[in-house]
């Protein structure tokens, strides 16, 4: 049995695939599962062996696609075209992914059909290539059910999800090792979306806090230039003391997915905003503290993991807080509720580490 997954989204999206994929090989053990994916972004996949084979299709941002990539766009279309595929699934609900499965000429060709206001409906082009449509699971739940629910209804897989999936075997040290000494929270702050940002001063009194607590305390950040002087300046301390005395480092943007893995799966508290490292931070099942201002929390916050979510205008209607920027909703919280969110947390996993003694 051979079964595709399409999730053509962005890096944190695959992670949320994983258990839809563990649930799949854990029901069939033999099949053989393909997953296609944006390039540049199959890396965060590197710790689900259950997967067999990743192809993928390049970034959709118009002046970025070249030549070069639609020739390997093509060679991904042939590959899937000429394999034959008992099942396939889009799962990002976007036209790429739906040629891919159309492509495939799979025994069941699977997708979601949405009504509003919970999507776009599908057109009849496109109804017309999909032998079977999933109408229902698409209210306000967590992405990971959404995702799961239409193989779920088709392969008659487990009711209940699993969690996120990056094995311990796929961490690989990382150049931060010598200099950890102690436990360690970790903070990722950066985020390229300025409706998930959250102001630097903030951070500055997160970093504080998080000292009282722990021995050190690493930011982690992506490569992106902006992105690593960013987390530079949180080493910084109040009084000029570039790493507060080597109790803060950075991973100056350095880390590959299976490194910040192996960082995060050792470390005590994640504290960031909603990021594919907060996901990664959930797969390695550590402890978070997540800041959110426009997704609902409901539908991406870490998936069966020990969490906790801060973000303003808690009890408002969801259709409401829409009508906010996310921008706003980020600078209304307060570092008070961020730094309270940290205590009860800590306080819980200390809770849960002395039973175990």
């Amino acid at each position: 049995m051979r079964i595709l997954f399409t999730k053509l989204r962005h890096i944190g999206d695959n992670l949320l695939i994983t258990p839809t994929i563990v649930a799949t090989k854990q029901k069939f053990p033999e099949a053989e599962i393909w997953v296609a994916v944006r390039r540049g972004t199959e890396g965060i996949l590197a710790g689900c062996p259950e997967i067999d084979r990743i192809v993928t299709t390049a970034r959709p941002e118009e002046g970025r696609r070249t030549w070069r990539d639609f020739g390997r766009d093509m060679g991904t279309l042939a590959e899937i075209a000429t394999n034959r595929f008992d099942y396939a699934f889009e799962l990002g609900d976007n036209d790429r992914g739906r040629t891919l499965v159309t492509a495939s000429r799979a025994a069941v060709r699977c997708c979601n059909s949405y009504e509003r206001p919970e999507g776009e409906p599908l057109s009849t082009f496109w109804k017309q290539r999909f032998n079977r449509l999933i109408t229902t699971g698409h209210g306000p739940v967590h992405q990971v059910l959404r995702d799961y629910n239409a193989p779920r209804e088709t392969l008659s897989l487990a009711e209940e999800a699993p969690p996120l999936r990056f094995a311990r075997e796929a961490w690989l040290p990382h150049a931060l090792e010598p200099k950890i000494n102690g436990p360690y929270a970790v903070i990722h702050a950066a985020t390229r979306w300025p409706s998930k940002s959250w102001p630097p001063g903030r951070w500055r009194q997160v970093v504080t806090a998080l000292l009282k607590k722990f021995p050190q305390v690493v930011i982690s950040c992506g490569p992106n230039a902006r992105e690593i002087a960013e987390a530079q300046q949180l080493c910084v301390s109040e009084e000029g003391n570039a790493g507060h005395g080597g109790r803060v480092l950075s991973t100056g943007g350095a880390l590959s997915w299976r490194q910040l893995a192996s960082l995060l799966g050792s470390a005590e508290l994640f504290v960031g905003v909603d990021t594919a490292a907060m996901h990664l931070a959930a797969a390695v099942q550590c402890p978070s503290v997540v800041l959110f201002g426009h997704a609902p929390s409901y539908q991406f916050m870490p998936w069966k993991s020990p969490h906790r979510v801060v973000r303003s205008r808690d009890a408002m209607v969801e259709t409401e807080r829409y009508q906010l920027s996310g921008e706003q909703l980020m600078d209304e919280i307060q570092p008070e509720a961020v730094l309270t969110a940290i205590d009860v947390m800590t306080d819980a996993c200390q809770r849960v580490e002395a039973s175990r003694v």
